[in-house]
Order: C-alpha cells, then structure tokens, then sequence
C-alpha cells in the first residue's frame, strides 16, 4: 500500500485558461520548497498536486509544503486498488489511528467518487464504510453534524483513504503576481507586510536603511535574520542595504530638526523607487498603518507618497497592532522583530517631529539640500546580500 501526500489549492481553479500556468508555477515552487529533503516524486492529476512520500520524513515534508503560498491544505493518504473490502478495512485502520494518536470520540465518512466506472455510488460507499468501522471500533459514535474526524475516502484511478486535512497558507504561488521592493526594517511590522504581498503572489526584494556606525553590525544581523525567516516562504531573497548615515547628516545640519523623520522617509522611498525600477519592480510595500507613529498620519502618507510615481502597497494600513503581532507570531518573525537593536529612525529622532507636515513646506526644506547627491551617494554605495533560507 502506497502513500501519498495530497496537495490542494483554491483560487487556482478560478483562473480558466491560465489556470496551467498558476499550476505549474505551484508545481515548481512545491518541488524547489523540498528539494533538500531528496529526489522526491511530485506530479500534477485531478486538479491537485501529489508528491509520492516512500520512505521520506513526512512531518519535515508537510512542514515545507505547507509553507509554500497557494496551498489550501495537505493529507496524507493510502492508496490502493479500489476494492470495497480493502476500503473497509484501511478506513478502520484510520479510525483507529485517530483514536490513539487524538483521542477522538466521533466520527463520520465522506466519500467522492470520481470513477463512475466504480459500481457503488459515493452515499453507499459512506454507509458500508461508516457501518464497518462502527462496528469494529467500539469507543467510536457517528456524528454527521460535528465529528471529531472525517474518514475521506475518494475513488479515482485508485482508491485513496485520509482522515486529516492539515491547513497551509493559502493565497496564490509565489512569481505569478510580479514584483516589488519590500521595505524591511527590524520592526513588527515590514516582515508581516511582505510576507501578507508574497502571499499573494508577488515575488518580493527587499530594501533595508542603517546608519551604521551610529547603528551597529547587530542590528544590521537582525533585518539580514528576518529576511531569512521571510525566504522560507519565497526561497532566496535579493536584501539591499543603505546607508542614511549622510542624508540623516545633512537633514540636521540645513533642516528643521522637527522634519527629520518625514524628511529621511521621503528619502528612503526615492531610493527605493530607483532600486525597484533598477530590478524591475512594479511597486513597492511598506509595513505602514495610519496613526501608528508621526510618520504614518493621513497627512504624513501623503507628503511620503508625493516623493514617488510607482504604487505603493502598504497591506497592514487599516489592521491594528494586535492583528500584526498575531501574524508575526504565526509566520515566526515575532521573537526576532522585538530583538532591542536600534535601527536609522533612532539617530537624530526629534523629540517633537511634526505629524501633519505640509508638502510645499517640506519642499521648501528638501530645497536646501543636495538631493540628487545625496541619493546617488546612497545607491553607489549600497551594499547587496543574497538570503537563503536555512534548510
């Protein structure tokens, strides 16, 4: 008897004829997500995916598939020829399984068949299968309402016999929505949102600011740490790295120290905007949310907005901080976003920045100084890192 891990997705069938592509592309990601665990069988057939498990860990193979985007769910299945008796009997063995392993006190049996060559309808295959292991496991009762565990049996080519379905991440496969250039900081908040745009399909680079030596080789370590945690979703991640060091210089040096932080975040974007387009990116993301800090009121936005032409993608602007963290803990970024390393918004932070600045007076104020030069400086001096996720 075979086993195999069955691999379902959602908006895919949604897409008519390009649904092949959405499909291959999930084949592909599917297959490179476990590509470290061995030569590992994966196929396409029935509108699903399927990846032959042998004698392969399951647990270290569930753990990588359901990380990859566009899988709703994944089951370990036996497979076997369709045969009522055999049916039977692998259903008991599940059953049982789940009363060892769960402690499960109801049940119920859900059958499709998708073989109509097949001679017994999916509503009796349910009533055999269902009496059966009524009658072999004692402790178990039939609930069709609310049972602890569903026993799946589907007839197709084969028979194929599952009790679990494990949930993954869902969303669409990773490069089939483009590209943009993520914003990371160390904080909660940009890990959360990149992840929230991947998940969506859109393959993510990601740019990062410091103001090393007033900032330190650590707390460059620790966004280079959370763009490794967001690979295990993406696979590598392109990180670049800048230093605001003499931008934030000549901002206290010729501007009004109140605009410091809405004059480096105007900064921040244009350079951004260059390195997306650089890469070929369509938009870039940030982990803003309104109200949040001075930076991130309605009138804030829109002065940060106007230093660039490309979308901007901010997915976290209306959620509040709870729901962030909650999707920071689930995707594993939390414990390292809350590490005490200081990054570039810490030098020179006024006590009083402005949080309703107006465009044409922080205009007035980008007037005196050497823009073009300043981001120039930037960009040449930027520094590129390749992130891998660790196997």
């Amino acid at each position: 008897m075979e086993k195999v891990l069955i691999i379902r997705y959602g908006e895919i069938s949604l897409k008519g004829l390009n649904r092949p592509y959405f499909e291959n592309t999930l084949l592909k990601n599917v297959k490179r997500a476990i590509k470290h665990l061995g030569d590992i069988n994966v196929y396409k057939a029935y509108g699903r995916l399927y990846i032959d498990l042998e004698d392969y860990d399951v647990d270290e193979i569930i753990e990588a598939v359901t990380n990859v985007f566009g899988i709703v769910s994944v089951s370990v299945a036996y497979i076997f020829e369709a045969d009522m008796d055999r049916v039977c009997e692998v259903a008991l063995e599940q059953a049982k399984e789940c009363i060892e392993e769960d402690d499960v006190k109801t049940f119920k049996v859900e059958s499709k068949r998708g073989n109509k060559r097949f001679p017994i309808k999916s509503p009796e295959i349910s009533r055999v299968v269902g009496g059966y292991i009524l009658e072999n496991a004692g402790e178990l009762e039939v609930d069709v309402h609310n049972p602890d565990v569903i026993i799946n049996v589907e007839i197709r080519d084969k028979a194929y016999v599952y009790s679990r379905k494990i949930p993954g991440f869902g969303g669409m496969p990773y490069r089939t929505g483009g590209k943009a250039m993520l914003l990371l900081s160390g904080g909660i908040d940009s890990p959360v949102a990149g992840w929230l745009v991947a998940k969506r399909g859109v393959e993510i680079e990601a740019i990062h600011y410091h103001s090393y030596p007033f900032t330190s080789d650590r707390a460059k370590e620790k966004v280079i740490d959370l763009a490794r945690i967001l690979s295990r979703y993406c696979g590598r991640i392109r990180l670049h790295s800048v230093n605001l060091l003499n931008i934030q210089k000549a901002i206290n040096e010729k501007c009004p120290l109140a605009e410091m932080t809405i004059l480096s975040r105007r900064f921040m974007m244009a350079i951004a905007q260059r390195t997306a387009l650089d890469r070929k990116c369509k938009a870039l993301v940030t982990g803003e949310s309104i109200g949040q800090v001075a930076s991130q009121t309605l009138e804030s936005l829109n002065v940060t907005n106007s230093a660039v032409d490309i979308p901007v993608f901010r997915p976290l602007i209306a959620m509040d901080k709870l729901d962030i963290i909650k999707i920071s803990q689930k995707i594993d970024s939390y414990e390292t976003s809350i590490l005490p390393f200081e990054d570039c918004c810490t030098v020179f932070l006024p006590d009083r920045p402005v949080t309703k600045p107006r465009l044409e007076k922080i205009i007035d104020s980008e007037k005196l100084l050497d823009v073009e030069e300043l981001i120039k400086d930037a960009i040449d001096n930027m520094e590129v890192i390749i992130v891998y996720p660790e196997d």
